[in-house]
């Protein structure tokens, strides 16, 4: 089984149902699919007002709700996987505390959807620590590993975490990530190379077979 946490945000909901349906329809092995909800995390208070979604504090507290035990995947609700997520568990590697996508890219865009402002800064999209240290953190302090020194920080694939606008087209990209503006929000539902397919993934997660006609 393999235990999967993705990030939710009620102002998109639809991003983490289709997100969670294209990992469904494609993985070879079992998976736990755990929604990073904020208001089904016990013990945990959000207190940030700096955030462009409800998950990109609350993405940290993945170690403890795995009790510190074990591998787990996190990804953002606002990504679709086009490839067998068993292929990205896979590569674990037990030498490291984490294991990311290592972008080093300066945005096109410095405004992104709801008219969050979209910074640049170091170890920007890589996404051991306790819930009160998320809450008592800064922006800063945890989207830079800040605690944890580079060779403990394994390397996936680009491909693995493929930025739709910010990158150009990838026919062979394993995970879109679309970090400027899921497609569901209108100023959005035809930008970048992956638009198209992010609506298709939802037709299929809103696709319920028919009986026929004499059936």
């Amino acid at each position: 089984m393999i235990p999967i946490f993705i990030g939710y945000d009620p102002r998109e909901a639809i991003a983490y149902h289709v997100c969670t349906n294209s990992i469904i329809r494609r993985s070879s092995q079992p998976v736990a699919l755990n929604p990073l909800a904020l208001n089904v995390l016990k013990g945990y208070d959000e207190k940030h007002t700096d955030g462009s979604n409800h998950f990109i504090y609350s993405r940290f507290l993945v170690p403890h709700l795995m009790n510190y035990k074990g591998w787990a995947i996190f990804i953002d609700g606002d990504m679709i996987v086009r490839d067998d997520i068993n292929e990205l568990w896979e590569m674990r590697d037990e030498s490291k505390a984490v294991m990311v996508v290592k972008h080093d890219y300066q945005t096109k865009m410095a405004e992104k959807y709801l008219g969050a402002k979209n910074e640049n800064y170091p170890r920007k999209n890589w996404a051991i620590v306790t819930p009160e240290f998320v809450q008592s953190s800064t922006g800063a302090q945890v989207h830079r590993f800040t605690w944890l020194t580079d060779d403990l920080i394994g390397e996936l694939p680009k491909e693995w975490n493929w930025l739709d606008v910010e990158y150009d087209w990838n026919p062979h990209a394993k995970l879109v990530h679309y970090t400027l503006g899921t497609p569901c929000f209108h100023e959005f539902s035809d930008q970048g190379n992956f638009a198209n397919e992010w609506h298709k993934e939802r037709i299929y997660t809103e696709y319920c077979l028919q009986r026929g006609l004499n059936g």
